[in-house]
């Protein structure tokens, strides 16, 4: 019942950053450079989302609320699905399909680059989503899917390398992806130390 509730709750407030887009879009407000708005609010909702992602299993472990895990795929879904319109933006819009000029801008401009990088991390992720691919994947499935930290971390980068003047706003969310990064580190580390054998005490040895 509460998966019913929830569920379409969770799916139209993902697309609350699309629509807003849409409705600026309809409504003129999409500023000078329109290009340039949908390629921010495009990018900024990738990366919304994937910290969103990123930050289920923490929240689950903290507050032992176990159902969260239920929305991690298709939080991670949109999070692509705003990936691939981002990268749209700059492909169709921005470079009009010039396939010349794309790769000159992904080998020259770092920043394209790291945007590319977290992108195309994010296509296996995105196809291997599905319970029949898990199943056939086994325990490479997770391994796999932690790809999704790099395509964070990539985007982040993108996002700060973007930015050439006011730091402020990359930054918050850098610091929100240490976090998660800080509290995987610190759970990894903690598990190690409770699942590992414990040192057997010397046995002293007493003379006849």
């Amino acid at each position: 019942m509460r998966n019913k509730i929830l569920k379409p709750i969770v799916f139209l407030a993902a697309l609350i950053p699309l629509a807003l887009l849409a409705l600026d879009g309809l409504q003129g407000n999409l500023g000078a450079n329109p290009i340039e708005k949908i390629t921010h609010q495009t990018g900024l909702g990738t990366l919304i989302l994937l910290l969103a992602t990123l930050s289920i299993t923490p929240l689950r472990r903290i507050t032992g609320i176990q159902w969260l895990i239920q929305y991690r795929r298709m939080i991670g879904l949109f999070a692509f699905f705003y990936g691939f319109l981002h990268f749209m933006t700059y492909v169709w819009l921005d470079q009009f399909f010039d396939i010349h000029s794309i790769i000159k801008d992904v080998y020259k401009r770092p920043f394209i680059t790291a945007g590319f990088t977290a992108f195309v991390l994010l296509i296996p992720l995105a196809i291997t989503s599905t319970k029949g691919w898990i199943r056939r994947l086994g325990k490479r499935w997770q391994f796999l899917h932690r790809l999704i930290y790099v395509s964070a971390c990539a985007g982040v980068i993108h996002f700060i390398w973007l930015v050439k003047a006011d730091l402020r706003e990359p930054l918050i969310y850098a610091t929100i992806f240490g976090a998660l990064m800080v509290f995987r580190a610190w759970f990894w580390v903690e598990k190690r130390r409770r699942t590992s054998p414990q040192a057997p005490h010397p046995v002293a040895v007493q003379a006849d």
